[in-house]
């Protein structure tokens, strides 16, 4: 059984979702919640927050792996450095529990769990709890951090499997 911590970083609310995935691919929910910093007083002060609420739900759940969405360009790039930030408290605070971070683009996300690249975030949180067994509606930055943990449990069992590094899978 591995253990799997999904994050979907964010300045306003970072989503958190945790699995457990055995050696058949069979995948079980374990935790999954938003953290919602937008009130503090200071930016910094959110990424302190980011970095600490993490630090305890990794010491509570105690995760192997962890996946984490891979940062776009946005069109406003004030947005982009505070969703960059955001992204690396969360970093850090997954590294400093010597846990390995991979990362994954939206896109990826969205063909493994849904299906297509260029899924909605309501087909996302409708897979999620289809796949997951969860009942009633999801918080979408939760449901987004768990289709993470999703496809990086798909990934790394795909890799087993294959024998060949991630790397290698694009075509050129």
């Amino acid at each position: 059984m591995t253990r799997i911590i999904g994050i979907d970083p964010g300045s306003q609310r970072t989503g958190i979702g945790i699995i457990d995935v055995d050696g058949t691919g069979k995948l079980a929910h374990v935790f999954h919640g938003a953290l919602a910093v937008a009130g503090e007083a200071s930016f910094p002060l959110r990424l302190k927050r980011i970095f600490d609420e993490l630090c305890d739900i990794i010491a509570e759940h105690r995760p192997e792996e962890c996946g984490i969405e891979r940062v776009f360009m946005a069109r406003n790039a004030d947005s982009a450095l505070k969703l960059g930030q955001a992204r690396g408290a969360a970093i850090c605070a997954v590294v400093s529990r010597g846990i390995a971070v991979h990362e994954y683009a939206a896109t990826e996300v969205k063909q493994s769990v849904v299906g297509s690249g260029r899924g909605d975030k309501t087909q996302v949180q409708h897979m999620i709890g289809v796949l997951l067994g969860l009942k009633g509606p999801l918080q979408a930055d939760a449901a987004d951090a768990l289709a993470i943990a999703v496809t990086h449990a798909h990934t790394r069992a795909s890799l087993a499997r294959v024998g060949i590094p991630r790397t290698a899978w694009r075509r050129r």
